[in-house]
């Protein structure tokens, strides 16, 4: 055999049993995302890797992987202490309410172990693996708080809608430490069976001083575990609860019931009276035009009958003026009158009665058949005829009776 060839095949052999070695004796490890390694070396060192990625944790080291954040669930019947998605369930957990009635609870909380090296090598010496920790301190604080907060209240005022009241009761209680309670005697009315009864009520401890309530030293504080967040997503009476709370719920929906009916006849008579009031209101307004209109139609009439007697009376004034006008006129002729009839003696009218005479003797005479002159004359005496005798006379007559005289008074005086 060549020399040369059995050289490199003793390197080669020796290289492989280093390698074989040296992955057993491996001196750098791995951290996954979303944990931490505590590494304990052969010097009794211990270290914490909280960074993710591969780093050098020495020969013949140990380590354990622990969670950033630790969840526990208490959603099942039955506990299940294995680690899964970084969450342990531990099963439901059983309260008692302050009428000592139970029910089973059912939720998560989460919580993140500290960041400080220190506290984590005191977590991992004292537990050594997460499902120590969940088993030995996170379920029973979580336990602890629960029930302390179930206390605080009754199964009624739970399901009244103390339910916000109790998650924050719980909430406050795993951050700062469990509650120190104390027991208070009260007496209440039973609204179920409606008498009074004698009740004890859990009530909390407040410091005199701070006005804050007391508390147990927190189990998780000590070791730098927070609390990320808690939930109770259930919780489930027992039966004695539900038929209690059945009970109560008919008796409340009968009472909304009556009260309902109470209401809608309440609201029907308010109705009817504000209708009857709307026809009392709308009957008034009625009579109330009526009257206006009568009213307006009296003070119209009034007025019109005023207007009547004024204008009335304005023709009264303005008949009494026409009448003076027409008496003032008459008075005015007639001294007109008589101023003309003693200036001319009368002389129109004279002339004009004299016309009236001269027309009727005129007419009667024009109906005489008789000779006006003689027909025969025989000698030269004076005799005359009947008709002008008769002439003369009815002349001699009417002027003697308006003892008519045809010179003008006026011209007579003159000469």
């Amino acid at each position: 055999m060549n020399p040369f060839t059995k050289r490199s095949i003793i390197i080669g052999v020796v290289s492989i049993l280093a390698l074989i070695l040296f992955l057993i004796l491996n001196p750098f490890s791995w951290n996954d995302a979303g944990n931490r390694t505590v590494v304990e070396r052969t010097t009794g060192e211990q270290i914490v890797q909280f960074a993710p990625g591969i780093f050098y944790a020495g020969f013949f080291a140990k380590e354990k992987a622990w969670p950033n954040q630790i969840s526990v669930t208490y959603q099942d019947t039955n506990a299940q202490l294995e680690i899964e998605d970084n969450g342990i369930e531990v099963g439901q957990i059983m309260v008692r309410f302050s009428d000592a009635t139970t029910a089973n609870v059912k939720g998560i909380t989460q919580f993140i172990l500290p960041s400080d090296e220190k506290e984590m090598i005191l977590i991992h010496n004292t537990h050594r693996t997460p499902q120590s920790l969940v088993v030995k301190r996170l379920a029973p604080y979580t336990k602890e708080c629960l029930q302390s907060s179930a206390q605080l209240m009754s199964s009624e005022k739970h399901y009244g809608g103390g339910r916000a009241q109790m998650s924050q009761d719980f909430m406050d209680q795993l951050k700062d430490g469990v509650y120190l309670l104390k027991t208070e005697e009260n007496v209440v009315f039973d609204s179920l069976e409606r008498e009074k009864k004698r009740i004890y009520q859990t009530q909390i401890q407040y410091d005199k001083k701070t006005n804050a309530p007391k508390r147990k030293l927190s189990s998780i504080k000590e070791y730098g575990i927070t609390v990320a967040d808690a939930a109770i997503t259930d919780v489930d009476y027992e039966d004695q609860v539900d038929e209690k709370l059945k009970k109560i719920i008919d008796a409340v929906t009968k009472s909304s019931i009556s009260k309902q009916e109470l209401m809608t006849a309440q609201q029907q008579t308010l109705t009817a009276k504000a209708k009857g009031e709307q026809a009392l209101v709308e009957i008034e307004y009625q009579q109330k035009q009526e009257q206006t209109r009568q009213v307006v139609e009296a003070e119209t009439r009034v007025k019109v009958a005023e207007q009547e007697k004024l204008q009335q009376k304005v023709a009264y004034d303005a008949s009494i003026l026409e009448a003076k006008k027409i008496k003032e006129l008459a008075d005015a002729q007639a001294y007109a009158r008589a101023k003309i009839m003693r200036a001319d003696g009368a002389l129109e009218m004279k002339l004009k009665a004299q016309v009236e005479v001269q027309k009727v003797w005129a007419e009667a005479f024009s109906k005489y058949t008789g000779a006006i002159v003689p027909q025969f004359q025989t000698g030269g005496g004076t005799t005359s005829n009947g008709a002008l005798n008769f002439m003369d006379i009815m002349t001699a007559k009417t002027a003697k009776d308006f003892a008519l005289d045809m010179k003008n008074t006026n011209q007579s005086t003159a000469q």
